[in-house]
This record gives C-alpha cells, structure tokens and sequence, in this order.
C-alpha cells in the first residue's frame, strides 16, 4: 500500500528544467517563490468537494483537469500569468490507477500553461480537492470587479450554456441524445481557461471576472463592485453548440444563469471594441459584445427586438442552492 510520501513522490513529482520563479519545490516545509521584480502577485484557492462539486464517480483525467482549470480561470479574470500552484487534498483511499490518470489531467494543462505543482497537502478522508494558485501581473494592471465603468461595453468569451444543459441530461431534467451528452459533458468537465485572452486585456479592458455560477450572478458582483448597473441583450448571449438547437426559452435561461462556463465576462469602452477584437484574435479567442453599463443600479433584460423582458433567475450559490 502506497504511503502519503510514496503517493507524492510516484503521481505529483515532476523534474523538469530551471523555472527562474521557483527557489524550492516541493520536499521541504515551504516552497520557495522568486517574484519578478517590478510586477504584483496574483493568488486565488478554489475548493472541489465530491458530491458538491463534482459526482462521486467523476472520470479522474478530466477532475484533474477542471480542479486546475477553475484556478487557472481565476488568473485569467484578473489578467495574470500563472507561475505555480499548490494541492491539498484528502483522498478516501490511496488508489493507483485513480492516482495516476487523476495527476495525468492535472498535469497536461499545468504543462500546458507552464503553471509548476511547488508542494501541498494529503490526507485520508471524503474527496476534497483544493489547490491555490499564483500568477504575477504588472502594477496596475489588474482586471478588477470594481473597476467597471457607464457607458462601457459587456462582453462574454467563448460560449455559455453546454455545462448546464449536460447537467440537466444527468439530472434527468432533459432527454439529450447520447452524442449531445457527450459534447455538452466535455465543457462541464473539462472547461478552458482563458489565460491568454486575459493578459491580452491588460490596459484595454476595465473590469472582469470568470462566470462559475452563472452570468447574472456572477456580472452582478461587478454591478455591485463598480456601483454601477447594466442592461443585457439576452438574445445575442452566445450559447453553446448543443445549447443552440434547443428552445429560446431555455438558451436564454441556461445562458444566462446556467453555471460552469469559465468563461471570462469584462467590460471595456466603446471606444475600444477594434482594440478588444484584435486582443481576442491574438489569443484566438471569440468574443461577443451582450450588453453595457449603466448609471441605473440593476440588471435589465432586452430581447432582440429591443423589447423590456422580464426574468427571474437565480445562479449558483453553495448555501442557497439544493
């Protein structure tokens, strides 16, 4: 049977070259940081409880994969490159094969975003999973809630809505095919965060934040943040490819309070719309202009034809939510 040092040393050591950010990894009480000169530390910690946040027999490629994500979304939000992060974790029982396809996951897309595991935690008990992570960004620059501004433009990355619309064919809320399942599944489980969009927003953007729980949920924490209110365009919101073949009725209420997109939502001056284009293009991303601030505290909803709609949506909060 594996020993919680056996387990770190066999699925969460990696030797790899020189990182001119990292002093000490992992081995000793403390890791060791190296921060640039000039430039800020961005932190964040993100918790996945089974059962809560992800089911209790959820594929371990792709849990390895979204526990990063989210905290790697985090960094996106507020425009910092990621530099490391650690794991702390509790596991019911040391398990090989969950062990080696869970670090596989997790560490495809730390490779991928040069973001080095620099130590943690393990423990016997229920799955927990919970990691902080650090970027770095220049003084300043930070893409904040409270920084959003009347008359600025709301944009949405990517598309919204698939991860909710795979909830609801597990929850027996909706029949989808096998094949939409499927692909709805693969953006619940394995979201993209948007590391290079957000630095590409350094300087042109205001305010952001990454939609976890839903859109109005989470745009209402820069509403309140900023001081400010807004109005949403709900037909132009991009929804998802499988979103897209369902009824007007649910894209918009999926879309708009689905959850579980990653997605980053930022506001920025009309002024700047060729300047958010180009920075989307340079990190190949697609982006959608849904809405503005206004001086109005509140949110409101317009349909394509312009007409006032009326909604009532709730997003996602872990004390409110069944």
């Amino acid at each position: 049977m594996l020993s919680e040092f056996d387990l770190i040393k066999r699925y969460f050591t990696r030797h790899t070259t020189t990182d001119e950010h990292l002093a000490l990894g992992i081995g000793d009480d403390c890791a060791l940081l190296n921060v640039t000169p000039g430039m800020q530390m961005a932190i964040s910690s993100d918790m996945l409880v089974s059962g809560r946040h992800f089911f209790l027999d959820a594929d371990p490629l792709t849990l390895g994969h979204k526990c990063l994500a989210v905290n790697l979304s985090d960094l996106a939000a507020m425009g910092a490159k990621p530099i490391g992060f650690t794991l702390a974790f509790s596991l019911p029982e040391a398990n090989a094969n969950w062990l080696e396809k869970f670090s596989q996951g997790l560490f495809a897309l730390a490779e991928e975003h040069q973001c080095r595991l620099i130590g943690g935690d393990t423990t016997k008990g229920p799955l927990n999973i919970c990691i902080t992570i650090f970027g770095e960004l220049p003084p300043q620059t930070a893409l904040r809630r409270d920084a959003a501004k009347v008359g600025d433009d709301i944009w949405i990355s990517g598309n919204l809505g698939d991860a909710r619309l795979a909830l609801a064919g597990y929850w027996r809320e909706l029949e989808l095919s096998t094949e939409d399942q499927l692909q709805a599944a693969r953006r619940m489980h394995q979201p993209t965060p948007r590391i290079a969009l957000g630095m590409a927003l350094r300087g042109i953007a205001h305010a952001a934040l990454d939609i976890s729980d839903g859109l109005v949920g989470d745009l209402g924490h820069i509403l309140k943040g900023s001081n400010v209110g807004a109005t949403l365009l709900i037909d132009a919101m991009p929804a998802g490819p499988v979103l897209q073949g369902f009824p007007q009725a649910l894209r918009r209420q999926f879309t708009l309070a689905g959850g579980d997109d990653y997605e980053l939502c930022f506001t920025a001056r009309p002024e700047n719309r060729v300047k958010v284009i180009a920075a989307a293009a340079k990190a190949h991303t697609v982006v959608t202009r849904v809405g503005q601030i206004d001086a109005q505290p509140g949110l409101r909803f317009l349909d394509e034809d312009g007409n006032d709609i009326k909604l009532s949506l709730q997003s996602f909060d872990h004390f409110t939510t069944p």
